[in-house]
């Protein structure tokens, strides 16, 4: 299991709302590998339907290729949808892949169990699948029920608190910034690794 990072870093709303549909096209990608992927945190832009930053986690056999193809620079090449006359028609965001951000024993994590809530149909609040990670020195915990298996959350409870302590010790420690604070700004431009074309966000083959 990975996590998948996709940032707009400081770019315009355009960047955000090429962030909605890169994470779109993902995802759909993924749903034809068979690879399981789960949107475990979002920063809304400042326009509707577009995104500052979504991390996701993705699982399967098929992922290590799915996630190389993404890694990099991604550009989007489109008339901006919000400002007719603008001449700028490139944007740049980044996406980085945060594996195994931080490694911590199981010692040092208090793990709780609880029944699931919302949508889910018979399985919600009649089997406690839903798990709380907490680490034990810091107070930090994270809650996970995305997956049906307790064990699956548990797997994914653990990746999330590895990343949350990275980016706890950013903070403590400037000098030490996380992976993920850097990359939100610092997209770099040029050799993109991907580029999609005009509003409906098609790649040239």
């Amino acid at each position: 299991m990975a996590l998948l990072f996709f940032s707009s870093a400081r770019g315009p709303a355009e960047c955000s709302l090429a962030v909605a549909k890169a994470v779109t096209q993902f995802l759909s990608e993924a749903s034809k590998l068979s690879v399981t992927t789960e949107i475990v945190e979002s920063v809304l832009g400042e326009k509707p339907n577009t995104f500052r930053s979504v991390l996701i986690s993705v699982d399967g056999l098929q992922s290590e290729p799915l996630i190389q193809r993404w890694l990099g620079t991604i550009q989007w090449i489109c008339q901006s949808p919000y400002r007719q006359t603008h001449k700028r028609k490139n944007w740049f965001i980044g996406v980085t892949c945060l594996e195994n951000p931080l490694q911590i024993i199981d010692s040092n994590i208090e793990f709780t169990t609880t029944k699931s809530s919302g949508a889910g149909g018979q399985h919600v609040n009649k089997t406690e699948s839903a798990v709380r990670a907490t680490h034990i020195a810091t107070g930090i915990s994270v809650k996970v029920q995305t997956e049906r298996s307790q064990h699956a959350n548990k797997r994914l409870a653990k990746l999330l608190l590895a990343h949350k302590l990275a980016q706890y010790e950013a903070n403590t420690h400037q000098q030490h910034k996380a992976e993920r604070q850097q990359f939100h700004y610092s997209v770099p431009r040029g050799n993109s690794s991907l580029i999609f074309y005009g509003e409906g966000f098609y790649e040239k083959k």
